[in-house]
């Protein structure tokens, strides 16, 4: 009866674990979960005390975060959603702006794109859009390529990023369009990248919101809609929503086997992308580099981007404290939607590194 006994807690034991390298057995690593594209409502869950987590910091980090004009707050680990609040008046269901943390999912679509063979990168962008798109010299003009709106360095005049004029305000019309450098040289946080969506939509003969909702929002079950504001098309939806996107670049492309963006684009996307700004890829900020810009300034600040976030964290940043935080190493997908946390900003703030440490006080 005891060797029986044995026998049965061996295979259990062995149903449980994998053998490594060296030929130990150890735990069975937990698998990713992608919540049905088909459901807004079922999405697995776990505790933070599942986790192991400091969970008496738990109320700090929500105190902290209703404060700073937190709207909705989700952490996934594994895809599997260990924290989700709302605050502030706001409800799961209720859309929120994603400002210009929805650059990224303009660079995701160009490079579905490109994979689809409807466009280079590498390509001028007049090729998708006809010549005098810019107020540039068109020798000048003819150099700016797709790769240079992705990684910001189109080498155009900044200055209508903030006008307090709405009708100039992320102006991208040709007038708008000055050259200032040759493209390549200058790194400035611009507007101009939304040219990206026209590429898009003419060299596919479909409008940019068909292509994307096809190609992406669909493919991940996202919800939401592209409105217009000024001079600016901003992605709206759920704080659930904005998951979903963190969670397919946390996979690198891939949706639960199905590759939607292709992972040699996203490993693009999430590294250097050029030699002025190093904690910038394809529209996605990148931790742990030696140094960094910021929006409005030709200034270059030593050290990382956010020190107190891992330093393999890379992020979609948007206007008044919109956040996409995916960290690969700690298999983690962080969102914030709100207001300003103190005033506003186009993308980092000192609101990153503040949050983190009261992330880092419970997760650590």
């Amino acid at each position: 009866m005891r060797i029986q006994l044995f026998l049965i807690s061996l295979v259990l034991l062995t149903a449980s674990c994998s053998e490594n390298d060296c030929g130990c057995v150890t735990p069975q690593e937990e698998t990713m979960y992608f919540p049905p594209i088909t459901s807004e409502t079922i999405w697995e869950t776990k505790t933070p005390e599942n986790m192991s987590w400091n969970t008496t910091n738990l109320q700090t980090l929500y105190t902290y975060l209703e404060q700073k004009n937190t709207k909705g707050f989700i952490i996934l680990h594994n895809g599997r959603i260990v924290v989700e609040k709302y605050f502030n008046g706001h409800s799961a269901g209720m859309p929120w702006y994603w400002a210009s943390a929805g650059k990224t999912l303009t660079a995701s679509v160009t490079g579905i794109a490109e994979q689809e063979g409807f466009i280079n990168t590498n390509n001028k962008v007049s090729d998708y859009i006809g010549t005098g798109w810019t107020s540039a010299p068109i020798g000048k003009e003819q150099l700016i390529t797709c790769k240079h709106l992705l990684t910001m360095t189109s080498g155009l005049d900044d200055s209508f990023n903030d006008s307090t004029d709405p009708t100039l305000d992320d102006c991208v019309n040709p007038g708008c369009l000055m050259y200032t450098a040759d493209a390549g040289t200058r790194w400035a946080y611009d507007n101009v990248y939304v040219k990206l969506q026209q590429v898009v939509a003419n060299a596919t003969g479909q409008n940019w919101d068909t292509y994307f909702t096809a190609k992406l929002k669909n493919k991940i079950g996202m919800n939401g809609s592209w409105i217009q504001s000024d001079n600016n098309s901003i992605y709206w939806s759920t704080t659930r929503s904005m998951a979903r996107f963190g969670l397919l670049a946390l996979n690198k492309g891939k949706w639960d086997g199905t590759v939607v963006v292709p992972e040699n684009y996203m490993n693009l996307a999430t590294s250097t992308s050029q030699n002025i700004n190093q904690a910038y890829g394809y529209l996605w900020w990148l931790n742990g580099k030696n140094s960094y810009h910021l929006p409005s300034s030709q200034l270059q600040f030593p050290g990382s981007l956010i020190p107190n976030a891992p330093s393999d964290l890379f992020c979609a940043l948007g206007k008044n404290d919109q956040k996409i935080y995916v960290v690969p190493s700690r298999k983690l997908v962080i969102i914030r939607m709100g207001n300003a946390a103190d005033t506003s900003n186009f993308a980092l703030s000192n609101f990153d590194n503040e949050l983190w440490s009261k992330i880092n006080a419970v997760i650590n």
